[in-house]
């Protein structure tokens, strides 16, 4: 037999970017235990159109833990308090029958509020477009083993490019710093021989972009690796920091 719970909603609302939002409560009632997050939120925003209300505005797509777009605050921890989880990723299993849930977008100054629960992650594109590529010539496939690497280093470099860009890292520092997500793109790259190429200008380019979107200063608490849906490695930021002071000395 299917079960059910009741829940109260504490849902951040706010009609766009420069509008003043508020917390406005809904109760759901026979919520099944089986659905996610989302889908809850989907019967949610059904009952409001029935009753000619606003629904609520939150970002989705893939619904499979890999767009990284189901970017909400739950009860005090990004995507919930699960670790290794997206929102989407997030059953209503995981809460009690009758318990209050507060829903808020991210909470980062590089990351303005849309609409409600919508919020802008072009910043961390603007990061990735400053260096976070490879020059090869893509006209042929390589044959797999003509450039040797290691398994330990394609493992690492694997973990790194792991990361979805869902804003998690940034959300949960007391900064806003983006040094995880940051980390991870120059990682992934500078692992591999394909990478070091560029390696010095993409850790300076990419640090500079982060800098000038107005993202906080990693003083290594340690939020982002916990709240990460991926489990990203704080190790990655030693790195980074290895790249880019080697491409300070290079200057």
């Amino acid at each position: 037999m299917e079960k059910t719970i009741n829940v109260t909603l504490k849902v951040w609302r706010q009609a766009g970017p420069k509008a003043k939002g508020a917390f406005e409560l809904y109760k759901l009632d026979n919520v099944s235990t089986d659905s996610s997050f989302l889908e809850m939120l989907d019967v949610l925003n059904e009952k409001l159109i029935k009753e000619r209300k606003e629904p609520i505005v939150f970002d989705h797509d893939c619904r499979e833990g890999i767009c990284g777009m189901c970017s909400l605050y739950i009860n005090g921890h990004p995507h919930g308090k699960d670790g290794e989880t997206t929102t989407c990723q997030l059953h209503m299993r995981r809460f009690s029958d009758g318990e209050t849930i507060v829903v808020e977008p991210w909470r980062s100054a590089a990351f303005p509020v849309i609409k409600d629960l919508m919020v802008d992650r072009s910043a961390y594109d603007k990061i990735i477009q400053a260096g976070g590529y490879v020059s090869v010539n893509t006209g042929g496939v390589p044959d797999g083993n003509a450039i040797p690497i290691s398994k330990i280093k394609a493992d690492e470099a694997m973990d790194a490019a792991s990361c979805i860009g869902c804003g998690a890292c940034a959300a949960a520092c007391k900064n806003g710093s983006a040094m995880l997500f940051l980390a991870a793109k120059v990682s992934q790259l500078a692992l591999l021989p394909q990478g070091r190429v560029e390696a010095s200008a993409r850790a300076k380019a990419m640090v500079a972009k982060m800098d000038e979107l107005g993202f906080g200063n990693c003083t290594n608490t340690g939020a982002c690796e916990a709240e990460c849906p991926k489990a990203i490695s704080i190790s990655h930021i030693a790195r980074l920091n290895r790249e880019f002071l080697c491409a300070k000395f290079q200057d």
